[in-house]
């Protein structure tokens, strides 16, 4: 166990009256140590608390005096203060595994952590799931869960996840579900292993197994040029178009048995298919928008000026946890760093990754005539990642190089953790400055209309 250390403390708020400042750390809240940040709101969510804690080896105790439902003003270090669960699986697909050396500490941790599902919206296999675990997502209510499901067939699942549990860990989404956990799934298709027949029985297996889910995404595996594993390639054109026939055939399934359509195809299959995805109505909440599953469609309407538009949010729930630090690729993207220069009426480039820059270039040129959409090509992870996520400063800066000065350059803030790109590099790196924008339709829209 470690000590959640406070990294920051609101003014005015009930801890910062208290006497609460950053740098502190908390030894227990009315006498107990929380092991995590969920077990430690709920803890602080009382109108007068007893805080010990230590500060500059000095043992201290605060008491913190709050009405109902006023936060407590105190974010800490991390999510977990005992140890993450990581993955026992070894899956081939898994792409950790693809990760080259050298990049930061946190993107190689492999986490199967029901806690850090409900927190962030991570994928958990369950394969570490316990009766215990099980008993406090219920007592607690810690619900939506996500859950990666792969196959339903026992021994295709086992081997997919190179575990023997693999085979027998979906009880867990069963028990779940039983409880009235909101759970989603995800398939990650990987070409001759999980698709074809086995797809087709494992979107059976759902149906009759798994019907409360929530929703369910089929996703392309991503291959880059440090996979080692034979067996994993990207998918064909072909049988991307295969998986969405399948995905739609389901659909129709779906909707005569439980009334609505359960499972989606990432928008990365439409892409690589050539194919028009479904309207926004057909995405139902758009729960699974982090996941890639439609994406393209919100960012269209946000764009033409929607507002009330349902999904496009974190996955977890973290921003609703008081104190929860926004952490890993759900830290802040580049704080201060969206900015429009004085030459606002300078001619636009927008820079995204391969797979969205026909569908940003179709959109821009209804805005302003002068755009300019420019694909990054991904030689840094290379293979069959394209999405502007994985882009990395490297990259980047190699094509800044090579377009002409005196335009207003557009980025993505998906690109950015903490004002940093995957690579380590930074914005100051960049041989021409950058306007980083959110990935948002209505944010890419209005940095358009800028002097247009």
């Amino acid at each position: 166990m470690s000590l959640p250390r406070v990294v920051a403390v609101a003014p005015g708020s009930p801890a910062a009256l208290a006497g609460l400042q950053p740098g502190d750390e908390i030894v227990a809240l009315d006498g107990q140590l929380p092991r995590d940040i969920i077990q430690y709101q709920l803890l602080a969510d009382q109108e007068t608390l007893e805080v010990e804690l230590r500060r500059g080896g000095l043992e201290l105790t605060a008491t913190v005096e709050r009405d109902g439902g006023t936060p407590l003003g105190v974010e800490v270090d991390a999510a977990l203060f005992d140890r993450v669960r990581t993955c026992d699986n070894h899956c081939e697909f898994c792409f950790i595994h693809q990760l080259p050396k050298g990049l930061r500490k946190s993107l190689y941790t492999r986490d199967d952590d029901y806690r850090l599902s409900f927190l962030y919206g991570n994928f958990t296999t369950l394969t570490r799931f316990t009766e215990a675990d099980l008993e406090r997502v219920v007592t607690e209510g810690l619900s939506p869960l996500w859950v990666s499901i792969h196959a339903t067939d026992p021994d295709v699942r086992a081997r997919m996840l190179r575990n023997r549990r693999g085979a027998t860990s979906l009880r867990w989404l069963r028990a779940l579900l039983d409880q009235g956990i909101e759970v989603h799934g995800q398939v990650v298709v990987c070409p001759g292993v999980n698709d074809g027949e086995v797809l087709d029985d494992t979107l059976a297996g759902i149906l009759d197994h798994f019907p409360e889910l929530a929703s369910a995404a089929c996703v392309p595996l991503g291959v880059s040029r440090f996979n080692t594993e034979g067996d994993m390639r990207p998918h064909t054109p072909g049988e991307a178009a295969s998986v969405v026939a399948l995905v739609e055939g389901w659909q129709a399934t779906f909707e005569r048995a439980v009334g609505r359509p359960l499972v989606y195809a990432s928008d990365e299959y439409y892409l690589v298919a050539g194919l028009e995805p479904p309207p926004l109505d057909r995405y139902g909440q758009v729960a699974q928008h982090d996941n890639g599953v439609g994406m393209l469609r919100s960012f269209e309407a946000r764009f033409a000026g929607r507002a009330d538009l349902p999904g496009g949010g974190p996955g977890g729930f973290f921003q609703s946890v008081d104190g929860a630090p926004a952490a890993g690729y759900r830290a802040p993207r580049a704080p201060g760093a969206v900015t429009l220069r004085p030459r606002a009426t300078a001619p636009v480039t927008v820079l995204t990754g391969r797979y969205a820059a026909p569908w940003i270039a179709r959109l821009a040129s209804g805005v302003r005539p002068d755009v300019d959409v420019v694909a990054v090509d991904n030689r840094f992870f290379g293979g069959n990642i394209a999405v502007a996520g994985l882009l990395t400063g490297a990259d980047v800066g190699r094509t800044l190089a090579d377009l002409p000065l005196g335009r207003r350059y557009l980025l993505p803030d998906v690109c950015l953790s903490g004002g940093r790109f995957l690579d380590g590099m930074g914005l100051e790196d960049l041989p021409q400055a950058v306007e980083v924008v959110p990935a948002d339709g209505a944010s890419l829209r209005a940095a358009l209309a800028a002097g247009a």
